[in-house]
């Protein structure tokens, strides 16, 4: 019955095959195959080991379709909770008052997310990007995959019964459009720029009063600026290297990606592999509800992502019209604002209407999150540029990817469709070749623009967070155009840092300044990142671990997963000797708390002493650390202050010489016995996650201690520790190639395929990642088919 069944999936393949490598003379009819105007599509889904889909299709259209089959079937609340939404239907179904899961906004409440999408909806904001040629809107086949994903999704759910308990039987799971698709493409696009200002343009409203609001000094708001973009990182960071053939034992690159992000809600991952014969073979990682694959390798080249230290928005500080706050002048003109009026349905209540309000430069805005206000008075308002609002263009960079033969081909794919919002990229392939580009949409703000036309809080927030405070009230101080760029008012290629072919190329969420501590990238404008400023700990310990890695050489695939799971803790390295000496030198072997009782330290003594400097789960010592250094103050933690001519080494050595260092120590302990847990705990027995009723250990450090693994779990001493890991390492890949036609790679997805836990693919790659395995990549057809787990679905609409 197997051999019947792998003949029958061969045959199917062929006959794929047959149907699109065709020879040049019928091109013609390839072309209406690849943009079928029919409405009957279908695709061939063969399932693997952990329920990985491996979606073989003719064309675009039914590649998509496929896809949104498969993702529904293992993603179907996830993905209907983001189509409600892109709808600004969140509001009806969950109540105005709660919170979104943060996927695809910032907003903090349903009622102003729903403001904001539904604004977007009937604006026409997506139909016009859709309906822009390419290469600045999408492309045919772009638009193919998201006509075929919307009509699998709904498939799908006409086919299928759902069992999902977190949306089983509700109405607000509907079928979709491409519109819809579109729109959460949309969403992901504008997250660092409009989706972070959410709730700042939808509760602008003019001034009723002549008294002017309380205003926060430009050092207080730089401040709070600064903090919000670095948070991004904190919450969805990422590493990724590629090491080129003169660091690898056969002289072919290997590429290594460990992206950092949530392990619940819609900015998940979910891994298939994208097959069109003849066309497209591609596997990897997709954003829930993107057709493409975000994060893959294909039979020649690998590429990860990380988020980028540009800053994808821009501020025009307007003067209003004295005798008008709804207008503002430019060049002396008074132009006044576009009112956008919402009205949004709420469960159990009447209907909500606000008027948003909009300039040339984007919508008025009143804050960028909780802590940054922008006051709009009766002179003054402020209003939020965001050129990845007009950017549509990610999947076609993505497809780019997909097809390419080699770095060089993802630069061009980069440089031809700039489709990337708010990411690097890295990449490695066959040839030995390695690539870091920090490729992505920014407004084009110069320092010498900045310079010329920023406002007096803009000489402030620029230079301490790239955010650029530009004078609105004249026409020369918009940001300009490059004669390369796809589209108006953003840097075009040549103005992108990228470094090619380097013996590694590693990023870990800083600026691309050190993606080579050797061949330092400088040159590039403030938008994009500082240069010679102080590293995160987790890109110190990062560089440390690549460059050895690269000096070392005679690297293979096998190097590149040990680095995964090494777990090493840098903060550890540095500092956890002299805690345990300072600690072993108070008198009595006490310490004083911050409420002023004597503690009994002398157990953390010992045990930070006998710690391995791991964050591995049965390391010792490791939570104790962890509880410690997080209460340990930045302004006073070192001795060697940081140093721009040694920027990994530095700063370094821990001050013990003051009173925080002991209060630390003290109040760490007593957390952990207050909390039942001994101080040499191993650290699996309290960083965990629970699925169907069972501990699962999680290895893996947090963002402040510099841990590669990176893993950022609620603490919850109540319940025993760590629980949950609200963002952490998603979709690993390490791949290589071996001279054969396939490609070395193993991967890893975190927290599993489905988040229905009914599924038995709910946990299992959550239970490997605890036991730090992976899953053999099966890429080619020999390896699909020799899958003892092979499944083959047939799906049509």
């Amino acid at each position: 019955m197997r051999t019947r069944l792998r003949r029958a999936v061969v045959a199917a393949v062929a006959l794929l095959t047959a149907t699109t490598a065709l020879p040049a003379a019928a091109a013609q009819g390839r072309d209406r195959q690849q943009h079928p105007s029919h409405g009957g599509l279908s695709a061939t889904i063969r399932y693997t080991e952990y329920g990985i889909p491996h979606i073989v299709a003719k064309n675009y259209a039914d590649l998509g379709f496929g896809t949104g089959w498969a993702q529904a079937a293992d993603q179907v609340c996830t993905l209907a909770d983001g189509f409600v939404t892109v709808r600004g239907e969140r509001s009806r179904y969950f109540g105005p008052d709660a919170a979104p899961d943060g996927s695809l906004s910032s907003a903090a409440k349903n009622l102003s997310s729903d403001l904001y999408f539904k604004g977007v909806r009937e604006s026409g904001t997506v139909e016009k990007l859709l309906a822009t040629p390419a290469p600045a809107g999408p492309s045919r086949q772009a638009k193919d995959l998201m006509r075929g994903f919307a009509a699998g999704y709904n498939a799908w759910l006409r086919q299928n019964r759902i069992t999902d308990p977190s949306c089983e039987g509700a109405a607000w799971v509907r079928p979709v459009t491409e519109l819809d698709v579109a729109a959460r493409g949309f969403a992901l696009a504008v997250l660092g720029g409009q989706g972070r200002g959410v709730d700042g343009i939808t509760a602008a409203q003019p001034p009723t009063t002549t008294a002017a609001p309380e205003t926060p000094s430009a050092q207080d708001t730089a401040r709070a600026a600064h903090e919000l973009l670095a948070a991004d990182s904190a919450d969805m960071g990422s590493n990724a290297v590629a090491f080129s053939g003169a660091t690898t034992a056969n002289g072919r690159g290997l590429l290594l990606g460990n992206p950092h992000y949530p392990w619940q809600g819609g900015r998940r991952f979910w891994q298939s592999q994208q097959t069109i014969p003849g066309e497209l073979n591609v596997s990897g990682g997709s954003l829930l509800g993107s057709a493409t694959v975000s994060i893959g390798h294909n039979a020649r080249v690998a590429w990860s992502h990380t988020v980028a230290t540009g800053v994808p928005l821009n501020l025009h500080q307007l003067t209003l019209d004295p005798a008008d706050p709804t207008a503002y002048l430019v060049d002396g003109t008074s132009e006044r604002m576009t009112k956008r009026t919402v009205t949004v349905e709420v469960k159990d209540g009447v209907p909500v209407t606000r008027t948003q309000w909009w300039t040339r430069y984007g919508p008025v805005v009143t804050s960028l999150g909780a802590s940054v206000p922008l006051p709009w008075t009766t002179t003054t308002a402020y209003a939020l540029n965001d050129p990845n609002a007009a950017n549509l263009r990610a999947s076609d960079t993505a497809l780019g990817f997909s097809k390419a033969r080699g770095t060089a081909d993802v630069l061009k794919s980069l440089q031809r469709t700039q489709g990337l919002p708010w990411v690097n990229t890295i990449a490695a392939d066959a040839a030995g070749h390695s690539l870091f580009t920090q490729s992505q949409v920014l407004p084009r703000i110069t320092d010498e623009l900045a310079q010329r036309c920023s406002t007096p809080l803009g000489r402030v927030t620029y230079p301490s967070a790239g955010l650029a405070v530009l004078d609105g009230s004249r026409g020369d101080c918009a940001p300009g155009s490059d004669a390369d760029a796809v589209q108006p008012g953003i840097f075009g290629p040549a103005k992108m840092p990228t470094l090619t072919d380097a013996p590694y190329a590693e990023n870990s969420n800083d600026s691309a300044w050190l993606a080579n501590a050797e061949q330092p990238l400088t040159g590039y404008e403030r938008i994009f990142g500082t240069t010679g400023t102080q590293r995160s700990m987790r890109t110190r310990g990062a560089i440390e671990d690549v460059a050895a890695l690269a000096r070392r050489g005679d690297l293979t695939v096998r190097d590149l997963q040990r680095q995964q799971f090494a777990n090493r803790v840098p903060a550890g390295d540095l500092i956890a000797a002299d805690a345990a000496k300072a600690c072993a030198a108070l008198p009595g072997g006490t310490a004083t708390g911050a409420d002023g009782k004597a503690v009994d330290v002398s157990e953390a003594c010992g045990v930070l002493a006998a710690w391995d400097r791991t964050a591995n789960t049965a390391s010792r010592g490791a939570l104790l650390f962890d509880r410690l250094w997080r209460r340990l103050p930045a302004a006073q933690l070192w001795q060697v202050p940081f140093s721009a001519s040694d920027p990994v080494g530095t700063p370094n050595t821990l001050n013990t010489g003051t009173t925080a260092f002991t209060t630390a120590l003290a109040d760490t302990v007593t957390e952990l016995r207050a909390a039942g847990i001994a101080l040499n705990s191993p650290l699996g027995e309290h960083q965990f996650v629970v699925r169907d009723g069972k501990r699962i250990p999680v290895p893996g450090g947090t963002e402040s201690l510099g841990v590669w693994n990176k893993v950022e779990p609620v603490w919850d001493a109540a319940k025993g520790g760590y629980t949950e890991v609200s963002t952490g390492s998603s979709y690993i890949q390490a791949v290589g190639w071996d001279g054969s036609r396939c490609p070395v790679a193993r991967t890893l997805l975190t927290y599993s395929q489905s988040s229905n836990p009914d599924s038995p693919h709910y946990s299992d790659q959550t239970r490997l990642f605890s036991q730090e395995r992976w899953v053999t990549s099966r890429f080619c057809e020999k390896d699909i088919l020799s899958s003892p787990s092979l499944r083959v679905v047939r799906v049509r609409s």
